[in-house]
């Protein structure tokens, strides 16, 4: 299985820290979205679960026949009815996995072609959300949000039909379910990033 273990280009990113005073701050993702000193500082390595030893993931990504591994860790994802669940996500040339951590079967397969677009907030916060039109959407929250990002942009740059954009808001629509639509608001409360999702009664979520 091939793997990219490094990466070069960075979609625009520029690496290179900008100077405020005789402070070194990272600059916005895309121009756009402020940045964490743990993101800049971030080494990328594209595997972080070592797919190729790992028997019970490799085969989900065999079976169908993906071969080019791009990306793998452990990411959060937000469930339809609030509920935060662990996942294993792979990403291949072809499509988007999402495994159980604990029993590595496969939850959902996502095709790079039924991806309309990526929305992010604006603000220094791990949140994510993949918008598919034909199917339901899926929000999640990774340490390593940027690569991943980066690498399904530049996944689908050479196949422009179906081309990932992306969308920085702090106030987005996402549909967590075939039938539910939810807003997704991001907030900056005395210097602590929020997550609120209508309409939910309850739905607060504090990121530091």
């Amino acid at each position: 299985m091939d793997q990219q273990r490094e990466r070069g280009g960075n979609n625009g990113e520029n690496s290179t820290p900008k100077v405020e005073g005789e402070v070194l701050m990272p600059r916005p993702f895309m121009g756009v979205k402020d940045r964490r000193f743990a993101s800049f500082r971030m080494v990328v390595k594209g595997d972080y679960l070592d797919v190729e030893s790992n028997s019970l993931l490799s085969d989900i990504l065999s079976k169908r026949g993906d071969q080019k591994l791009l990306f793998a860790d452990r990411i959060t994802k937000l469930s339809g009815s609030g509920n935060i669940k662990q996942r294993a996500m792979m990403i291949t040339d072809r499509a988007i996995y999402l495994a159980d951590m604990d029993s590595y079967a496969l939850r959902r397969r996502i095709p790079l072609a039924s991806v309309d677009r990526i929305c992010l907030s604006k603000l220094k916060d791990n949140f994510f959300a993949l918008i598919i039109p034909t199917e339901y959407d899926c929000l999640m929250a990774s340490t390593r949000k940027t690569e991943i990002v980066s690498i399904l942009v530049e996944a689908t740059k050479i196949k422009p039909a179906y081309e990932i954009s992306v969308v920085f808001s702090n106030r987005f629509e996402y549909r967590s379910a075939a039938d539910a639509t939810k807003v997704v608001l991001f907030e900056e409360i005395e210097g602590t990033n929020h997550l609120l999702i209508q309409p939910s009664t309850v739905d607060f979520i504090s990121h530091n």
